[in-house]
């Protein structure tokens, strides 16, 4: 029961996240234009709410294929199944905490996009033109721009109109801090886990009989 617990409370952490994720897409889905016409300016032009559609993965990357789409879907899809796995195991291992909860950031993360990319194209009917089927199909949903920089590059680049940072949205941040946390942290975090590895082969070689001894 007390494992069951524990883990049940870093689900609860990643439910929590997806909720608060899908809430705030469907509150700029419904409420915003796509666009600059809907921009939300809210510090400045430093941090603004900006409406757009991704239709495949961060930075706007895509597969170069017809049934491109459906193969990053169901890959994110194995993927968040994997993500759930190795936090059950850390779980189990008695890992560090702040390792788990990172992990658990990352499987929300996971989770929110591959709700937009499996049921937004059936259910907010935003799948690209062409699509196959509107089922995972779905363009995930992006809002928040940190627009650090954004202009015209010097004739010699090229001169095109270029924005220094990506639109993203929760599901994106959540990963992107709990990826940052462990890479931080990553000395502490698997210290902890080393340790413990090694003060579990010490009490088993404690243990364990020596060679040649019998039992009475």
């Amino acid at each position: 029961m007390k494992k069951t617990h524990k883990l049940y409370k870093y689900f609860l952490l990643s439910f929590v996240v997806i909720l608060l994720d899908q809430a705030v897409k469907l509150l700029v889905h419904y409420n915003m234009d796509p666009g600059l016409a809907g921009e939300i300016k809210v510090l400045g032009s430093w941090l603004k709410i900006h409406y757009v559609l991704n239709p495949g993965m961060a930075f706007g990357l895509k597969l170069g294929s017809v049934y491109g789409k459906l193969i990053l879907t169901l890959f994110r899809l194995l993927a968040t199944v994997g993500i759930a796995y190795y936090m059950s195991l850390l779980v189990k291992r008695k890992a560090h905490t702040g390792l788990i909860w990172c992990v658990a950031l990352i499987l929300a993360g996971a989770v929110g996009n591959v709700v937009d990319s499996t049921f937004y194209g059936v259910f907010l009917n935003n799948a690209p033109a062409g699509s196959p089927t509107p089922w995972f199909h779905g363009q995930v949903i992006d809002m928040i721009y940190l627009d650090i920089w954004e202009g015209h590059l010097p004739k010699w680049l090229g001169g095109q109109y270029y924005a220094l940072w990506p639109i993203f949205n929760i599901a994106d941040s959540a990963i992107f801090l709990g990826v940052a946390v462990i890479l931080v942290m990553q000395r502490r975090f698997f210290k902890d886990a080393e340790d413990k590895k090694q003060d579990n082969e010490t009490n088993k070689d404690t243990t364990t009989p020596s060679a040649g001894t019998t039992a009475n």
